[in-house]
């Protein structure tokens, strides 16, 4: 209920009039192969409804990358565009994300940059919202809530609870008692001269959660604040099946576990389901099985209310059912997170530190044709 509430709250969609003269950015966009939904999120940002000079930076690691060919065209298809695709061969980290960002960096030719995942698709009048906090100049840093917008199988279906229900509540919820002190990876927006304060990208060319370890030296290093632009985004990511999702959600959660240790233990105990059943199994009695009902209700009909508020997604309704499975899900996911530090990104297999940097921990040829994650 405290999430609901703060969700509630918070102005969702609100746009803010698109103003003249408004200040010129350049994105960055690191893109490693291609699926049905990449010409879309490519085409959003180069269509975008924004007064200042737009720069974008496609960057790819391998000229053989199935996606040059995809940027290619889509470039000749916007000939106005300042668009240009970007070689990153250089490995500098075990961060390929990042590896690609810091050499993107070196042709940024703007003050302000926005740093883009893959797999976000974003309205036309998105970069007029998201610059608009940086008009603080005690603002550091702006990202932004983001949705699974297509969940395609019933595993993507589980995983949207977790996103578009969970995830940005439990922000909220947060920053109900602190300010914001770390980023949300979809998009982010700053200023060179912050990212210099950091140590720029090459601080955090080893870090697995790079847009945790940003936002938090942005915090801690730059002394500023982190806004959260109410304008939302898609992140519309290629199917996945139960044991794709499951090994995504298992290196968020170790992830997380490694970011925020304390509160990422104490989690488990705001679980709405199980706690309430685990009642119902140890005293069978009228008493937990009202609880049960009670707690199943509030849990069904708020995960639905966020849901929808988020971005409605077609066939909603026909999985109420799935929050409480998503609950006792979590139970095993959660234990999982403690046992083990492997985790699979970008089709390669790392082991995460205490500090979360990432130590290649075997051959990645083992991995070749995996699906690539962003």
């Amino acid at each position: 209920m405290w999430q609901w509430v703060v969700a509630r709250c918070f102005p969702l969609h609100r746009r803010n009039a698109i103003s003249v003269g408004a200040p010129d950015v350049t994105l960055l966009k690191p893109l490693k192969g291609r699926d049905e939904n990449t010409a879309a999120c490519i085409r959003s940002w180069l269509t975008q409804s924004y007064s200042g000079q737009v720069q974008v930076l496609f960057g790819v690691a391998s000229a053989d990358d199935p996606v040059c060919e995809l940027l290619r065209g889509l470039m000749a298809e916007y000939p106005t565009a300042d668009a240009r695709l970007v070689l990153c061969d250089e490995v500098l980290g075990t961060n390929a994300k990042v590896s690609s960002l810091i050499q993107l960096l070196r042709c940024a030719q703007h003050e302000l940059i926005v740093v883009s995942d893959a797999d976000v698709f974003v309205p036309r009048d998105f970069l007029a919202n998201v610059v608009v906090p940086l008009g603080d100049r005690s603002v550091g840093l702006v990202n932004c809530f983001y949705r699974l917008a297509n969940p395609t199988t019933l595993a993507m279906r589980w995983e949207a609870v977790s996103t578009n229900a969970d995830f940005w509540s439990q922000v909220l919820q947060g920053q109900s008692l602190a300010p914001l002190d770390f980023a949300l990876g979809a998009v982010m927006a700053t200023r060179r001269k912050e990212l210099d304060k950091i140590g720029g990208f090459e601080a955090l060319a080893d870090h697995l959660a790079d847009d945790f370890q940003l936002g938090n030296r942005m915090v801690n290093l730059a002394n500023k604040s982190i806004a959260v632009c109410p304008v939302v985004a898609d992140c519309r990511s290629a199917p996945m099946n139960w044991r794709e999702a499951w090994t995504h959600q298992l290196r968020w959660a170790r992830t997380i576990r490694v970011c925020r240790p304390l509160p990422y233990a104490l989690s488990i105990v705001s679980n709405a389901t199980f706690w309430p059943l685990l009642w119902v199994l140890l005293q069978p009695e009228e008493a937990s099985l009202w609880t049960l009902a009670v707690c199943l209700f509030i849990r069904i009909v708020t995960a639905l209310s966020l849901q929808n508020r988020l971005g409605r997604i077609a066939g909603l309704w026909w999985f109420w059912w799935l929050p409480p499975v998503k609950d006792l899900l979590q139970c095993p996911l959660w234990a999982a997170s403690f046992f083990g530090n492997d985790i699979v990104w970008r089709g390669q297999r790392f082991r995460l530190q205490r500090d979360g940097r990432l130590v290649e921990s075997f051959s990645n040829s083992q991995f070749k044709g995996s699906s690539p994650e962003t």
